[in-house]
């Protein structure tokens, strides 16, 4: 049975979700949580609170396995989530019980205790240490033929369009050059590096301690391209004020063994497309954390 608080203005994504189509799909949500618990004999508890597109909530199958139940608002990123936690198998990711792509819906191994890595009284190095173990079990599964995933050189020169259209439509107060730059290397540096399958959204939060191993990762956003596109967000969150920047990526670039620079790059691209983003959805946005890597990548 669906618990009553299920849905509620305290879930994130009935906040962020405010568009005719959204609130459309919104309305959806009791009674395809419902039909999705009858048919894979599931009864989940009150959701979870975090997260902006997709609905997730604890549940419990018939056998009594903890579990997760994720319902996500239909868009590009979500696409391909099952199909790469099944390719990874539960090697460094949970594993995926039943999924119905049609509904965008998916029923997942639950992390207990599900601590996520920034909220663990760990060290940055020690934190660091243990992602990097997690994607490099990720990154080990072959990359498949005929797989589904996009190419991350699609998605990023899409993102470089988008960059520099929002740029003119919004004209923030930003340093042109550095927008220019992150516009750039989004065309650019897809076409080389090591290829694998990427998580595609590897930030502290989106890895939880378990229990069958130490962390394991959630909320894939599966592409295939360049490893060195992974680790940035992680690295600028687990934030370490007694060392400089460059040497925090350095260390993370050596245990998964890719270029510094090219981390370096893919951070400074990936923050000027977020803070254009920001800035479309009607927030501030800042280049700060860009311009702090382009000098530490001598870009």
């Amino acid at each position: 049975m669906v618990a009553r608080d299920a849905f509620g203005l305290h879930v994130s994504v009935f906040k962020e979700l405010t568009s005719d189509e959204g609130r459309s799909w919104l309305a959806s949500l009791p009674g395809l949580v419902a039909t999705l618990e009858d048919e894979w004999h599931v009864q989940t508890g009150s959701p979870f609170t975090r997260g902006t597109a997709a609905w997730t909530a604890p549940a419990r199958t018939a056998d009594g396995r903890p579990s997760v139940m994720k319902i996500s608002w239909p868009h590009r990123e979500a696409r391909f989530e099952a199909d790469g936690l099944r390719l990874w198998a539960g090697a460094g990711a949970v594993r995926v019980l039943e999924s119905d792509p049609t509904r965008w819906a998916m029923l997942l191994e639950r992390c207990l205790p599900g601590v996520a890595l920034d909220g663990r009284q760990l060290t940055v190095r020690e934190a660091m240490d243990a992602a990097a173990a997690v994607l490099r079990q990720l990154w080990s599964a072959p990359v498949p033929d005929g797989a589904p995933f996009e190419r991350l050189g699609d998605v990023a020169r899409d993102w470089a369009q988008l960059v520099r259209a929002r740029m003119d439509r919004h004209r923030p107060p930003f340093d042109a050059g550095l927008v220019a730059l992150g516009a750039s290397l989004l065309e650019t540096l897809p076409d080389e590096g090591r290829a694998v399958v990427l998580h595609g959204d590897f930030n502290p939060g989106n890895i939880l301690s378990a229990t069958r191993c130490p962390f394991l990762a959630i909320d894939a956003k599966p592409m295939i391209g360049d490893a060195a596109y992974d680790p940035s967000q992680l690295v600028d969150q687990l934030d370490d004020p007694s060392g400089s920047v460059r040497s925090r990526y350095e260390y993370f670039a050596d245990l998964v063994d890719v270029p510094v620079d090219r981390m370096l790059a893919w951070g400074v691209a990936r923050n000027v497309e977020g803070a254009l983003w920001d800035v479309a959805e009607g927030r501030r946005g800042s280049l700060r954390t860009a311009a702090v890597l382009a000098r530490a990548g001598g870009l």
